[in-house]
């Protein structure tokens, strides 16, 4: 059955690398040296390495701030070509590199496609929400997607 949300990184339009040992796995090749003075990427372009232009325009990343609808809002970013090629990956294991200070460099996104709105489903989290599957009926204030993680959660407890 089909679920009214998906999870926002099914519309990145790069593979999006959470350590060092992940894009080692995925890639084979060491990731750069993490460099404390840009902000943590945590993605890459490679075709952004053979632009004849200085940088590369993303018209798709999720903004820093919700919309004035209080929806999630989409965002351009510009980067400079070595930049969009390249990772910049903070590895929490690294002794003496402090916790990066700048936020991380968004992921470009695919457009949204006409039946697919960006929500938030909790505070902070966006989603991608599937017009086409209808909400759950509500009742008491909760879904049928609650109801049944209560009941699971009664059943563990033995209630």
């Amino acid at each position: 059955m089909a679920q009214p949300y998906f999870p926002i990184d099914r519309l990145y339009l790069f593979p999006y690398y959470r350590s060092r040992q992940d894009y080692r796995a995925v890639t084979g090749r060491e990731a750069p040296a993490y460099d404390p003075s840009r902000p943590p990427k945590s993605w890459e372009d490679p075709a952004a390495a053979q632009s004849t232009r200085r940088t590369v325009v993303y018209e798709n990343v999720l903004a820093d701030a919700a919309g004035e609808d209080g929806k999630p809002a989409l965002d351009m970013l510009v980067l400079n070509k070595a930049e969009a090629a390249s990772v910049n990956l903070y590895d929490q294991t690294t002794a003496g590199i402090p916790a990066p200070e700048m936020p991380p460099v968004p992921v470009p996104l695919r457009a949204l496609q006409a039946n697919e709105e960006l929500a938030f489903t909790q505070p902070g989290i966006a989603m991608v929400r599937d017009k086409n599957v209808p909400l759950a009926e509500t009742a008491g204030g909760f879904s049928g997607e609650d109801r049944e993680l209560l009941r699971a959660i009664a059943k563990k407890l033995g209630v």
